[in-house]
């Protein structure tokens, strides 16, 4: 199955064979860009699609294409209020979906923020920290109970994750200079921490979780980027591909950005994916050399490392699972 697609598949063309009907997803951050495909495409091959946004509103509006894909593919979609940058916001959703009772078997933790200037949350989190995986990490596990036996996680992270480990001393910069880009990436390699200690927890129950690199498309996600950010970055990776004797660097589609997520959580073996990072729509090779290349770094998948994060987590948002 891994080598049937590759990084120029569309979300489409994973899930050409594929009838979802019955099946239940819940997709965070569908108020744009990857959400909303991803999404769009579950329900258009049948899945009854429960999308999390902050902004209801604009969620709304962005989210027209996904109600008629849904309708012309036999799904359904509705939408769910989440502020993953708010513990009280996580939690009424999660009461929410917990009271509606109804199980999902796949939920896709899309969401997140990219480089910001320094913030913190409500709760006085790091703000990409605090939004990109303690958000997930509360929301998921209240609802743990939702999710079916075989079902999947998918945390969206990105390779973003080499640029930094968790400082789990110091993981709200309160010690530490800010950087918007080791911020992000500690965020990002919290993201497949979680899906390796979620997939150890749960893989008795047939329930297998994994993260991946959607890769780079022309989202809101680099709202907080300057022309000469983002000219820079690009140059950055660039060079960085270069080096590493890879393919030049190509902008993916929305299309092509999601195909990842539904090919991890519909099509890819569970045994396969269980704990691992994937990349276009295969499981990604461990690569420790620096720069913005393709891989994983291996202190994203260590199992130690990850159980250490977890019980942080627990601590950070006061409660234990």
């Amino acid at each position: 199955m891994t080598g049937s697609f590759c990084a120029k598949s569309t979300a489409d063309e994973v899930l050409a064979r594929v009838d979802l009907s019955g099946k239940r997803v819940l997709v965070t951050g569908v108020s744009s860009g990857i959400g909303v495909e991803t999404a769009r495409a579950l329900a258009a091959h049948g899945a009854d699609v429960v999308g999390a946004a902050r902004n209801l509103a604009k969620a709304e509006s962005a989210t027209d294409g996904v109600r008629a894909a849904a309708e012309a593919g036999a799904g359904s979609f509705e939408l769910i209020e989440l502020d993953l940058a708010s513990l009280q916001s996580v939690r009424d959703c999660a009461d929410k979906l917990t009271a509606d009772g109804s199980p999902f078997n796949i939920i896709i933790a899309n969401a997140g923020v990219m480089a910001t200037p320094f913030g913190r949350t409500a709760d006085g989190f790091e703000t990409q920290f605090g939004t990109n995986h303690l958000g997930h990490f509360l929301l998921v596990n209240r609802i743990v109970a939702l999710i079916a036996d075989g079902g999947r996680l998918v945390n969206v992270s990105s390779n973003g994750h080499r640029r930094a480990d968790v400082d789990l001393d110091d993981p709200n910069f309160e010690h530490r200079e800010y950087d918007p880009w080791v911020s992000y990436g500690q965020s990002k390699t919290a993201n497949v921490l979680f899906a390796v200690e979620f997939d150890r927890r749960h893989r008795n129950r047939g329930v297998r979780a994994c993260a991946l690199m959607p890769g780079v498309s022309h989202t809101n996600l680099a709202r907080h980027l300057t022309e000469q950010d983002l000219i820079a970055l690009k140059g950055m990776i660039e060079a960085d591909r270069a080096a590493a004797g890879l393919p030049p660097f190509e902008f993916k589609t929305h299309s092509q950005a999601a195909a990842t997520s539904v090919w991890a959580a519909v099509v890819a073996d569970g045994d396969e994916i269980g704990g691992r990072y994937c990349q276009d729509c295969r499981v990604a090779l461990v690569d420790n050399s620096p720069g913005f290349r393709d891989g994983v770094m291996s202190y994203a998948l260590d199992s130690k490392r990850a159980r250490l994060l977890w019980a942080k987590s627990e601590e950070l948002v006061g409660q234990r699972f």
